[in-house]
């Protein structure tokens, strides 16, 4: 199964990945909609309506705000 970030990158979707390893937060999105699982937890500060798609997989259709 792919990270959301892998998924975002497959539809062209750049959302400024800079480690993939979820400390540098370079890559943090808001979560409009759905529940995700971190392969990792995020070392990197994380607001509870946002997600690193770097170590991020969806469990639940998720919906990304990308743009803010």
């Amino acid at each position: 199964m792919k990270t959301l970030l892998q998924e975002l990158e497959s539809k062209g979707v750049n959302v400024n990945p800079q480690c993939r390893e979820g400390y540098c937060g370079s890559c943090r999105c808001k979560i409009a909609k759905g529940e995700v699982t971190y392969i990792t937890e995020p070392i990197a500060y994380v607001n509870d309506d946002e997600v690193l798609p770097c170590i991020a997989k969806a469990d639940l259709n998720v919906i990304l705000d990308t743009e803010g």
